[in-house]
């Protein structure tokens, strides 16, 4: 799994994006803060390598808690979150984007 972020200068935003390798998997969403943890709002394209990848534009100076849904049952970090957080309703850690 990867996160790649590339803030723009013209305003505070950071172009997020979500690489998923899941060759086996049919869909993969990022779910998190920023969508109100809605599993069909931000779906992740399926590449012909087998990576699920997307990206999203988040305000810059912020914190976001997410995950990654597969197949819509399995939650999953990422490794390469900056941060992980408790979450006594997912009664889980989740990952946290600091951007």
């Amino acid at each position: 799994m990867a996160i790649k972020k590339q803030y723009l200068k013209s305003k505070p935003v950071c172009k997020v994006t979500f690489s998923v390798p899941a060759e086996e998997a049919k869909s993969v969403a990022v779910v998190g803060s920023f969508n109100e943890w809605n599993t069909e709002a931000t779906e992740l394209t399926k590449l012909k390598n087998g990576t699920f990848k997307g990206t999203l534009d988040l305000e810059s100076d912020n914190s976001y808690e997410f995950r990654y849904v597969v197949d819509g049952k399995t939650y999953i970090n990422d490794e390469q979150a900056d941060a992980y957080a408790w979450n006594d309703f997912a009664g889980a850690e989740n990952g946290v984007l600091n951007l």
